[in-house]
Parts: structure tokens; C-alpha cells; sequence
């Protein structure tokens, strides 16, 4: 391993500036598809505010996906005060979504070419193969599904049949739809995403107003959980919510065009603001239609709630919400595809992960249970996010956000981020020693020797951070310079 961690150009850090005026249109950003991909935006090509992130996670978080969880913390066995406060503490964890995207305006540069400073060249792929492309698909597939459930609703309402093939046409639809914004590409994402937030803000609006009619306050389990069994069921609910904002390790692929002097804070704050408020709102509403409604039919159930005028309005809405979602997913699965070292065009890769994301859509459709795959795969894809997400900030951290695009690029055996056979040990050994962590005292898909022993108390997120976190400040001690 090295021993000194790279300090890029002083040109490369965040200044105090306000660096907030628009910038003079992107040649690869205005008037067709995005002609970047994971190469450094130059600064000519840097434009618009920190405030236009806010309307970019809130609309890919007013989603269809957030209410079935949010419904499902009740089904957990929580009272609905607890499954409440869980919301709350699961959504805190978009600060660190927001902290993630601040190297974005620093380095000009996605995510998923940062974290070679984590990784190394050769780790960094190894790490965006699995936790960007594998992760990200897995995700692109379950909103997928609850985007479809949705609209086969409205293919019974116009009097078509629905049957497999229909399934699968209402599928490769949606997820056409989704690609083509991908495709499209960043600025496409920062225009629509306004209109499509006040969209969204309006239909729950009055999907608010209805459950909270309809809602029972004072709401307890005929046999409210204790003890253990409380405990156990909490801390799965917070990683339940928690796995939302912990999925989006690439928040900076969406702050990368912003001018390189943009305050730190701003980013992380819009970025993670964006994200907290329809994640309270829309898991709340969720948790709130459960003591009214059975919510392990949660299309459904929900409609009865609603004026018979509305139905439809809200049935598009929620595809509308999961397509403003899964653009954003297709998109970072597509970089962290180049970023693997498939030497192909953006819109390519995007293209090849909406392939994948369609199969196994019709797959959790067609053949599995919908509610017990979102579950197991969110839970469980805490034991690598977690870790992965804690290695990132910690990282932001001590390099005090100081990286430099250019050097980033650099793949070769000479470059500052080859470190040693393209792998940087100290990265590895964090996100191993982490995912080993959470691996032992998690409680899902199955139940680890830790979890077992503390009566199936799944503390799989908080070890994963801590641990991963730990093991990173420590073998890198002294190796960032604080000039």
C-alpha cells in the first residue's frame, strides 16, 4: 500500500465562494443526449445551482416503492408511533447520501470514478461491478415491479385482459420510458424532475389528506411486541428505511456538472433534504394507510381510500414516481458499467442495464412473491451499503473532500491511484472487515451467529458503518496531507 494518499491540485478543493451563477449551456448537456460519461466535466461545461439537486431526489422519492415499506413496518408488528419514529431515524440517513455527493462539483467526476481513491484502479472495478452495477440493477428491477403493479391496475380498468404476455408488454414499456431519460441523460433528468416533483407533491397531497382521514392514531399490534422482540423488529425496520438513502452511493453522479466552486454544504444539504422530506412524508403515509387497510395489497387497498375520480390519476402517479426513480438508478448503473471497463457509450451501457433489470422484473413478477423479494433484497443488501457507504465518507472526510478529476482518470500503473497492483488495501480490508461485521449480525435471508445469540437482534447496519469506518481511519492514519 502506499504511503501517502495523493493531494490533488489546490484548483480541486471547494472554495467558501458562491459560485452559483449558471454557467453558459454544456455542449454535451443541452439539445440531445449527454455525451459525457465517466470522464471529468470540464469547467466550461459546469453549470446551474445546488437547489436544482432538491427536485432531483424528491421526485425519485415520491414513489410507490416507499409506501409498501412504509405499510410494511406496521405489518413488522409496530405500533404505529414506533413505525413512525423508525421512519424518522431510517431517513436521517440521507445526510450521508448528501455527503456523498459533495466530491461531484470537486472532482467534476461520477462516483464511480472517486472511489478509486478508495479502492484503487483494479479494486474500484471489483467494487463497481458489485456494489454499483449488481446493487443498482437489483434496485432498477424492484421499483420496476412496484411501477408495474400499478399500471396493471389501469390496463383492468380499460377492460384488457391482464395476463402474462400483457405483464410483460406494461414492463418493457415502463422501462422504455425509464431508458429514454437515462439515455437522455443529465440535463434531461435536472429539467423534468421539477415539474414531475410539483406533479407528484400535488396527487399525495390529496393522498394524504384521504389516509389521514382514515387513519387510526391510536393504532397497537393485538399483541404489541417487547423485549427482544421489539428491539429486533425496530432495528430492522431503521435498516429497512435506512437501505433507501444508503442504496444511492452515487449521489455524486448528479452534482459532478455543478460549477467546481459550489460551497460543500449546499450540495450535501439540497442533495440530502431532497431526499429526508418525501422519505418522512411518503414512508409516513404508508405507515398511516396500514392501521386502515391491509397493506400487504397495497395498490388496492389504497384506492378504496380514494374518490373513484382519483384512482387513475393516483395509479399514474405512482408509475410516474418509480420512472422518476429508476432514471435516476439506470443511469449510475450505466457509469458504474464503464467504470467496470466496458469501453462503450453511456447510452449503451444504460441500454444493456435496462436488458438485465427487465428480466428480473418479470421474474419477481411472474414467478416470486412480490412483498418477500423487496424485503430480502433491501435488508440484505444492507450488509454491503452500509459498509461501502461508511469506507466513502469517511474518506470525504479525511482527504477533506480534496480530488482531483483529472488524476481520477488516470487507469495506468504510473497514475496516483494505481497504489499497489491497482488496489489500494486499505479500502478492501474496510469494506471486507465491515461487510464480515454486518454479515454476522444480520437477520434476514438468514440469521447470523451474533444475531442469534443476541435472540434475532439484527445490528448488521450499525456494525457494518462502525467497523468499516474504523478499520479505514485507522490504516490510513496519517496518510492524508493536511495542507
Amino acid at each position: 500500500m502506499a504511503s501517502t494518499l495523493p493531494d490533488p491540485h489546490p484548483d480541486a478543493r471547494p472554495t467558501a465562494a458562491d459560485g452559483m451563477a449558471a454557467a453558459s449551456p454544456a455542449p454535451g448537456r443541452t439539445g440531445g443526449i449527454e455525451s459525457h460519461g465517466i470522464d471529468p466535466i470540464p469547467d466550461a461545461d459546469r453549470r446551474g445551482r445546488p437547489r436544482e439537486l432538491f427536485s432531483v431526489w424528491a421526485a425519485a422519492n415520491v414513489n410507490y416503492l416507499s409506501l409498501v415499506v412504509g405499510g410494511a413496518l406496521v405489518l413488522m408488528g409496530l405500533s404505529l408511533w414506533q413505525a413512525l419514529a423508525v421512519i424518522v431515524v431510517g431517513n436521517l440517513f440521507w445526510a450521508l447520501t448528501g455527503l456523498l455527493a459533495v466530491p461531484g462539483p470537486a472532482a467534476g467526476a461520477p462516483s464511480e470514478v472517486v472511489t478509486r481513491a478508495l479502492y484503487g484502479v483494479r479494486g474500484n472495478r471489483v467494487n463497481n461491478a458489485v456494489t454499483g452495477w449488481t446493487i443498482s440493477v437489483c434496485y432498477f428491477a424492484l421499483n420496476l415491479a412496484a411501477a408495474a403493479t400499478a399500471a396493471f391496475s389501469l390496463v383492468d380498468r380499460a377492460g384488457l385482459p391482464v395476463n402474462a404476455a400483457t405483464k410483460a408488454a406494461v414492463v418493457v414499456l415502463i422501462a422504455a420510458v425509464t431508458l429514454a431519460i437515462s439515455v437522455y441523460g443529465h440535463a434531461a433528468i435536472v429539467r423534468l424532475y421539477v415539474p414531475i416533483t410539483l406533479v407528484l407533491t400535488a396527487v399525495f397531497a390529496v393522498l394524504g389528506v384521504a389516509v389521514l382521514r382514515h387513519t387510526d392514531f391510536g393504532q397497537v399490534p393485538e399483541r404489541p411486541l417487547t423485549g427482544s422482540a421489539l428491539w429486533a423488529a425496530l432495528l430492522a425496520g431503521v435498516a429497512l428505511i435506512a437501505s433507501g438513502p444508503l442504496s444511492y452511493t452515487t449521489s455524486a453522479d448528479f452534482s459532478r456538472y455543478l460549477p467546481r466552486t459550489t460551497p460543500a454544504k449546499a450540495v450535501a444539504g439540497w442533495t440530502a433534504l431532497g431526499g429526508f422530506v418525501p422519505g418522512i412524508v411518503v414512508c409516513g403515509l404508508g405507515a398511516c394507510a396500514a392501521t386502515a387497510v391491509d397493506m400487504n395489497d397495497p395498490e388496492s387497498s389504497l384506492q378504496r381510500l380514494l374518490p373513484g375520480w382519483f384512482r387513475p390519476v393516483f395509479l399514474l402517479a405512482l408509475v410516474l414516481g418509480t420512472i422518476a426513480l429508476n432514471a435516476l438508478t439506470a443511469y449510475s448503473a450505466g457509469l458504474a458499467l464503464q467504470a467496470v471497463g466496458l469501453r462503450v457509450r453511456r447510452s449503451l451501457s444504460v441500454l444493456a442495464d435496462g436488458a438485465v433489470s427487465v428480466s428480473l422484473t418479470l421474474y419477481a413478477l411472474l414467478v416470486s412473491d412480490f412483498l418477500d423479494t423487496v424485503g430480502n433484497v433491501l435488508q440484505l443488501t444492507v450488509v454491503l451499503l452500509g459498509p461501502s457507504t461508511a469506507v466513502y465518507a469517511t474518506d470525504i472526510l479525511l482527504r477533506r473532500n480534496r480530488y482531483d478529476g483529472p488524476a481520477l482518470a488516470d487507469e495506468t500503473p504510473d497514475g496516483p491511484f494505481w497504489y499497489t497492483g491497482g488496489v489500494n488495501r486499505a479500502g478492501a480490508l474496510a469494506l471486507g472487515a465491515g461487510v464480515t461485521a454486518a454479515a454476522l449480525c444480520v437477520d434476514t435471508v438468514y440469521t447470523g451467529p451474533v444475531a442469534a445469540a443476541l435472540g434475532d437482534v439484527d445490528l448488521a447496519l450499525p456494525a457494518g458503518l462502525v467497523v468499516a469506518s474504523g478499520v479505514y481511519a485507522l490504516l490510513t492514519r496519517g496518510t492524508f496531507t493536511t495542507a
